[in-house]
């Protein structure tokens, strides 16, 4: 088995993409997560270039990392200064990081045309760069910039880049397809030459995804003898991102027969999850197709696919999902059979076969509320009470009865803000409850008197937020079109333990939203009794 050193540059390449901007305290939190999946090397950014990267050396030296290496990045020392007197290099110090890593040019033309110098003088800075670091005693990591396109156009010369970094000292030489324009049978046959050239060298990989081939150039790459990879959780980074770390660690460790590991025993386990972290941290919508660890990648919706998965499931999943910490998902759409009644009853504890009446109402009236809009693929929090409620089973009630609502909306001139009240008459638990509530629109003033009535009764609902709220309208028919048009409103909420996503449909949009709040309130309701129930019955 081989050892792949997994060097992560979501800190500091994958910062650079377009959506996300990470601070001081979102790197801290991110790169213990990484140490806790046991990442080798933790790229944190580049000393010296924003005071958040210059925080971050200072901050991260004292939280005591388990598995992880440190990175700091810088560049080659400017071609009109000497490495001593160089204030890139000097930060790079500074960061006391007990790796360094350094970018520098390995294409001809971008040494002539971008920085203006000659190739030779260029050979003298990346010499003296790696020499003025190494002599500091750090370990040294030399990113060969634009390697491929240089390496096409003059072999010559970007063999003599890696040739005079690896003999100034660095410890690692990464060729980097910065376009990410090169095909995999390229990379391939250039780190074969590599290692023909400068055998013994321990040589890495960094592939950007402009041709979506991140993943498959870094695999090439290991395949011809790199032992580093270098990605980002979530593929995120400059353009296009960097090759996926949540693809390429599971790749290496579940196909190619044993042959690669990449991190500690057990951790691979994690991945799902530190994926899903990430993603929130940054402030991004988890990418629900993303292979191994999207909330999609072991999701089944046609009725043949959840046949045969409930017989067995490695005939529709190529692993378990649990291996990377996800997990199967059989989702009841118009394209469903009675298999996925069948499933999605054994995920909530009912056993039921295919054949009872049940299951066949269920599915007619599944199947029937598909056609005007329910998407219960997405909404499976209120799949579940659906399926609780059509078999009557304990836990799901009816916590409370709408007796009515209302919602004003007024605006006193152009230039001021709408005014949002909401009036609701509920009973509850034998009594009845009338409220009114303000709210930053209609929704909002909605969602507070619906709680006001009901946090008497039960108090937890303070626990619970909106994380998400989604409006679209749907195809037009005869009878809704225009401004008329159903609208589907999808609300996801959360509480301390758990996330969950209800629905609502109608041409009202207030309506819609009614039902999917309800819905919501519900769920979390029933979710905090059967907790209640549980701990009784074990007390």
């Amino acid at each position: 088995m081989h050892d792949i050193i997994i060097y992560d540059t979501t800190l500091r390449d994958g910062n650079q993409a377009e959506d996300v901007n990470l601070s001081l305290e979102d790197k801290i939190k991110i790169t213990l997560k990484l140490d806790e999946l046991g990442i080798a090397y933790i790229e944190g950014g580049w000393p010296g270039a924003s005071p958040v990267d210059t925080a971050f050396f200072k901050e991260i030296a004292t939280c005591g990392l388990k598995t992880a290496r440190i990175a700091a990045f810088g560049s080659t020392h400017h071609p009109t200064n000497s490495a001593a007197n160089d204030k890139t290099l000097a930060a790079l110090i500074a960061s006391n990081a007990s790796t360094l890593t350094i970018v520098g040019k390995s294409a001809e033309v971008h040494v002539r045309e971008a920085l203006r110098v000659t190739p030779d003088r260029y050979l003298d800075v990346v010499g003296d760069s790696v020499s003025c670091l190494k002599r500091a005693g750090r370990e040294v990591i030399f990113d060969a910039e634009h390697f491929f396109d240089g390496f096409a156009d003059n072999p010559d010369f970007s063999l003599a880049v890696l040739k005079k970094a690896l003999e100034a000292g660095a410890d690692v030489l990464v060729l980097c397809d910065t376009n990410g324009g090169t095909l995999p049978q390229d990379v391939a046959k250039a780190v074969r030459r590599i290692r023909e050239y400068l055998p013994g060298t321990t040589l890495g990989i960094h592939s950007h995804n402009d041709c979506e081939l991140a993943v498959a150039t870094s695999l090439a790459a290991v395949e011809a003898g790199a032992v580093m990879v270098q990605g980002s959780v979530n593929g995120i980074g400059e353009r296009c991102g960097n090759a996926n770390l949540c693809s390429l660690i599971p790749i290496l460790e579940l196909k190619s027969g044993g042959a690669y590991r990449c991190l500690p025993e057990g951790r691979l386990t994690l991945l799902c999850g530190v994926s899903n972290y990430v993603a929130e941290v940054a402030n991004m919508a988890p990418f629900s197709r993303q292979p191994f660890v999207g909330r999609s990648a072991f999701a089944h919706k046609g009725g043949i696919h959840v046949s045969a998965v409930n017989r067995n499931a490695t005939l529709y999943e190529h692993i378990p999902p649990s291996t990377v910490g996800n997990e199967q998902r059989v989702l009841l759409t118009e394209l469903a059979g009675r298999g996925n009644i069948v499933s999605m009853a054994r995920r909530f504890g009912f056993h039921l076969d295919k054949d009872e009446p049940v299951v066949k109402g269920l599915l007619s009236e599944l199947k029937d509320k598909a056609s005007h809009g329910y998407d219960y693929a997405a909404a499976e929090a209120s799949v579940e009470l659906l399926l609780l409620r059509k078999l009557g089973r304990r836990g799901v009630r009816d916590f409370f009865h709408l007796i009515r609502f209302r919602v004003l909306e007024s605006k006193q001139h152009n230039d001021a803000r709408p005014l949002s009240e909401a009036t609701v008459t509920l009973a509850v638990e034998g009594a009845t409850e009338h409220t009114a509530a303000f709210g930053d629109g209609p929704v909002n003033a909605l969602d507070s008197a619906l709680r006001k009535a009901l946090s008497g009764f039960y108090p937890r609902l303070q626990e619970m937020r909106l994380i998400d709220f989604k409006v679209r309208v749907l195809a037009a028919t005869d009878q809704y079109k225009g401004t008329g048009s159903l609208v589907r409103v999808l609300i996801e909420s959360a509480d301390q333990r758990s996330k969950w996503v209800t629905v609502g449909v109608s041409c009202n949009i207030i309506e819609a939203s009614w039902q999917a709040l309800i819905d919501s309130v519900t769920y979390k309701l029933y979710k905090d009794e059967n907790e209640n129930c549980t701990k009784k019955l074990d007390g």
